[in-house]
């Protein structure tokens, strides 16, 4: 019946003049479609007031009138108030009775929002938008909308996250016992926390940035990140460290203890560098931050970082980059140190469309924690396929570590013992990254990912293995 009622319209507030006010306007009634009709037929004249009119008395007929809500959008929208506009779009999204609906609706939410000098909620709705996109050519363009917007507002966000089962969620040794290459054998038994345990990782890694300042050739920007990582122990791992805790008189570990969290804030620079025709940049960042580990404050750090990228040509592009970092006001003092970094990376475009890249990184950590102190360098070669495979995109990788740490000490049962030496590392892990971009949802599709590896040291404590599946969520654009 609602659906069936009148809308009564005055018609004569229209058009009447000043002095008509004080007359008694006659009332015109019509059916719902015929208030439709008549507010499109004033939106097309240019007339948004007459719209605006009609359309609150359909409203006042239905309040769950769609039409009527987008309607008032653009009407609100041709009288220069693109914020009401934003609100009633907002209204006939609601109660929009289908996708295609909802999917032109939330397009003009996006622009009346953008209109109304609010980039980041004109990304909002293009996201819900993309619930909705009918096919892969409006996706295309919904994206590109995104991008644009990305690159108009001062406020960027990000956010993935996923979970991971995992055989060692602890970074625990192989071995049950210690052993030191070249030395008499020292089969002290580990204890619970540092042999591997299997169970699950939940990670959620979340940035926000807001542009400070940009000209054609330079951006400063402030942002600030939070990562969190959580552990939750199988069944089995459970029950394999209550049986070693009992075994050496030592207490059971729990989830919370291998849980981390990070945070920090960065201010950064970036401009252009070099000669036009190299298309490079530089970019330099201070960043302050703050690592907790099992619920307790590790340390705090303050960290200086650069980079220089240019291209070598129109396939290969170089990148340099070095950072200084300085940890205070450790919870411990053996959490003190200075570490350096330096590193490089080239990527190529290959000829297929597909691209290859070169990663190497260097690391060097002075403390006075000698089992710390040391040096580390990673090679990633890494292979991404341009075309979709099925319903999918795929990357792979091959990473490659050494680590030694020159001054190394164990405890043989007796006291603390150097390795002569010292402890040396070689690691071997590989990676297999698939996105489903075709099943996304608001613009975040899932993301698989199975590493696999191994590391191997001159101290069996130090011996580990890994074999891990995530699923986790990304976003396309």
């Amino acid at each position: 019946m609602r659906m069936a009622a009148a809308a009564a319209l005055a018609l004569g507030l229209a058009t009447a003049q000043p002095h008509a006010q004080e007359q008694v306007q006659p009332k015109v009634h019509l059916s719902l479609n015929q208030g439709h009709v008549l507010a499109t037929h004033a939106l097309k004249s240019g007339n948004p007031q007459l719209a605006l009119r009609v359309s609150d008395a359909l409203l006042q007929a239905n309040r769950k009138n769609h039409v009527a809500w987008q309607l008032q959008a653009v009407a609100y929208a041709q009288a220069g108030q693109h914020a009401k506009g934003r609100k009633a779009a907002a209204r006939a999204f609601r109660f929009a009775p289908d996708s295609a609906a909802k999917f032109q609706i939330g397009q003009l939410a996006s622009r009346l929002a953008f209109q109304s000098g609010s980039p980041v909620l004109s990304q909002y709705w293009l996201r819900r938008t993309a619930v909705h996109s009918p096919d892969s050519k409006a996706d295309a363009l919904i994206a590109k909308d995104y991008q644009a917007l990305r690159r108009i507002s001062p406020w960027s966000f990000r956010l993935s996250g996923g979970v991971k089962p995992s055989n060692n969620v602890n970074n625990g040794s192989d071995a049950a016992t210690q052993e030191i290459d070249g030395l008499s054998s020292h089969q002290n038994r580990f204890g619970p926390r540092a042999i591997a345990l299997s169970g699950l990782i939940g990670t959620l890694d979340s940035s926000l940035g807001r542009r400070l300042r940009q000209s054609e050739t330079s951006l400063t920007s402030l942002s600030g990140r939070l990562y969190v990582q959580r552990v939750a122990l199988s069944s089995s791992a459970k029950e394999e460290a209550a049986a070693l805790a009992q075994l050496i008189h030592t207490s059971v570990p729990r989830n919370s203890e291998f849980g981390s969290t990070y945070g920090e804030i960065t201010l950064s620079h970036a401009f252009a560098a070099g000669p036009k025709e190299s298309a490079g940049s530089a970019r330099v960042a201070l960043t302050g931050a703050t690592s907790w580990y099992g619920g307790r404050r590790n340390y705090n750090l303050v960290k200086l970082s650069g980079a220089r990228s240019w291209a070598l040509s129109s396939q290969n592009r170089l990148t340099i980059n070095g950072s200084a970092e300085h940890r205070i006001d450790p919870r411990l003092s053996l959490l003190r140190a200075d570490v350096f970094g330096l590193g490089a990376s080239l990527s190529r475009k290959l000829e297929n469309g597909n691209s290859l890249s070169f990663s190497l990184g260097l690391r060097d950590t002075h403390t006075s924690n000698v089992n710390s102190a040391g040096t580390t360098a990673t090679l990633r070669i890494g292979y991404a396929i341009a075309e979709a495979i099925g319903p999918a995109k795929v990357s792979t990788g091959l990473i490659l570590g050494a680590a030694d740490y020159p001054d190394h000490i164990f405890h043989n049962g007796f006291g603390w013992q150097t390795i002569p030496g010292g402890r040396q590392d070689q690691s071997l892990y590989a990676d297999l990254n698939v996105f489903f971009e075709d099943y996304d949802y608001a613009g975040f599709a899932p993301m698989l990912r199975v590493r696999a590896g191994k590391r191997s040291s001159n101290h069996s404590r130090f011996d580990s293995s890994e074999f891990s599946v995530s699923l986790g969520i990304e976003s396309k654009f």
